[in-house]
């Protein structure tokens, strides 16, 4: 059941992003702001309560707010790795990344482990995740792939001024946004063992919404929120864009429940669905509307993407059988 409804959850992010690209007319370009407006929202979760009315003692209060307010700093980390370098190369990184980070510290905290079946399927998705995510790819030679390495190597063990490397600041911001991600998701995982899942899930919204209140006793991040509502647009169709902000929510509220019932490390390795959704969605879409949405598939791209395809297929059904 859990494997449903994460390729549902999967599926459903996919659409939003790509009617975000319709609606939204203007990108946020602070990760403090980002954070704010994806928090402020939590508090409407608080109605899920009428549906499964509950109430923590302090020990589980104290968790489930840390587990929302964790979340608000992953999402800060998060939109500074996406701000800092290209989302083409953040995106692979972090999707590779969280998973593992996930098996690890779920290993170690939760006991979780993996059959030696689920575990190739597990690192036969990362692999197809991260081939469909890049979005643009050239086939080097050997020499430059060591060339590569090397340059990247030297990036990580060298002296490295803060902001003189974009090699290191790219792994740096992608690194420590796929391990708070992972600690988010695994504490989450935690939660939901031992609070039952609607009334443990609304009160770590909660923790988010308290953390973007706090974000305004900052002055400088005061600053930075008001100006950036100042210079953002209203939808031209509000009722679209309540829609696809409602089954945002819904899909973040499924992935949840799939963690609480599932594998974490094994739920965010089905990212690479996600992934596969999106580029058939663009794929279809662009046809029509190629202003808006446009996928490169040129000089190998998708030949890769095929490959992708086909390994996350394959994690799949040895998911299933």
């Amino acid at each position: 059941m859990w494997l449903l409804i994460t390729v549902s959850a999967y599926f459903i992010n996919a659409g939003v992003y790509v009617a975000d690209k319709f609606l939204l007319s203007k990108k946020i370009h602070s990760s403090i702001a980002y954070a704010f407006y994806v928090g402020i929202w939590s508090i409407f979760n608080i109605f899920l309560l009428f549906l499964a009315p509950w109430m923590p003692n302090a020990r589980e209060l104290t968790l489930d707010l840390l587990g929302g307010f964790l979340f608000l700093v992953t999402l800060v980390f998060w939109y500074k790795a996406l701000h800092q370098s290209e989302a083409s190369r953040v995106v692979p990184i972090v999707g590779a990344l969280v998973p593992i980070f996930s098996f690890i510290l779920s290993f170690v905290f939760l006991g979780e482990t993996l059959s030696q079946q689920q575990l190739l399927a597990f690192i036969i998705l990362i692999c197809g995740g991260v081939l469909i995510s890049i979005k643009h790819t050239k086939v080097y030679s050997y020499q430059k792939v060591i060339i590569r390495i090397r340059e990247v190597a030297g990036d990580i063990f060298g002296e490295v001024p803060a902001g003189a490397q974009p090699t290191s600041r790219l792994l740096i911001n992608s690194v420590t946004a796929a391990v708070f991600f992972a600690a988010y998701y695994v504490l989450m995982k935690f939660i939901y063992i031992y609070q039952p899942f609607v009334g443990s899930f609304v009160w770590s919204r909660l923790g988010s919404f308290i953390g973007v209140l706090f974000m305004l006793f900052v002055p400088d991040w005061r600053k930075v929120i008001v100006k950036q509502q100042k210079g953002t647009k209203t939808p031209k169709n509000m009722f679209y864009f309540l829609t696809v902000r409602l089954l945002a929510a819904a899909a973040f509220i499924m992935l949840n429940y799939a963690i609480s019932l599932g594998s974490v490390a094994v739920v965010n390795a089905l990212q690479g669905v996600q992934y596969l959704f999106l580029f058939i969605m663009i794929l279809i879409v662009s046809t029509r509307f190629p202003k808006v949405l446009n996928e490169q598939l040129g000089g190998g791209v998708l030949l890769q993407k095929l490959i992708g395809t086909l390994m996350i297929c394959l994690g799949l059904y040895l998911f299933i059988i």
